[in-house]
């Protein structure tokens, strides 16, 4: 295998590696608990601080969603770009929630997918080369 499949497949790895973490926690999120037992778990807790109560919900519903939708095209390799910069924004909520509660927390929530995600936002696109973006950009071209 030359250099430029060899980074083409660890970009492939890594991004449908990080699309199945996400999609499973989406779908466990929605189709396993739903949302609203989903809030009562884990997002209760902050109906105590300064937030208010609908963005709590809201935050709950976006976290679940994007999570869900967002694992699905990185695994599919559609609309990256943007479904990187949505999944970067749930971590960053993740990050200050969990900071919130618990300002000594474990790291483990978020720093796995952080590290997926840094790495795909790092590598130059041209590496990432199996992706149904790239088949849309052939076929219109």
């Amino acid at each position: 295998m030359d250099n430029l499949s060899l980074r083409a497949a660890g970009i492939l790895f890594t991004r449908a590696l990080l699309g199945v973490i996400f999609f499973m926690q989406g779908l466990g999120k929605i189709f396993t608990f739903t949302v609203a037992i989903v809030y009562a778990k884990f997002f209760k807790d902050f109906e105590a601080t300064f937030l208010p109560k609908w963005l709590i919900w809201a935050t709950a519903y976006y976290t679940s969603y994007i999570e869900l939708i967002g694992g699905l095209l990185l695994i599919v390799g559609l609309f990256r770009k943007y479904t990187l910069y949505l999944l970067a924004i749930d971590l960053l909520v993740v990050a200050f929630g969990h900071g919130l509660l618990e300002p000594i927390w474990d790291l483990g929530h978020v720093m796995p997918r952080a590290i997926l995600l840094l790495v795909l936002f790092l590598s130059p696109q041209e590496w990432d080369r199996w992706n149904i973006d790239g088949m849309l950009v052939r076929v219109k071209g």
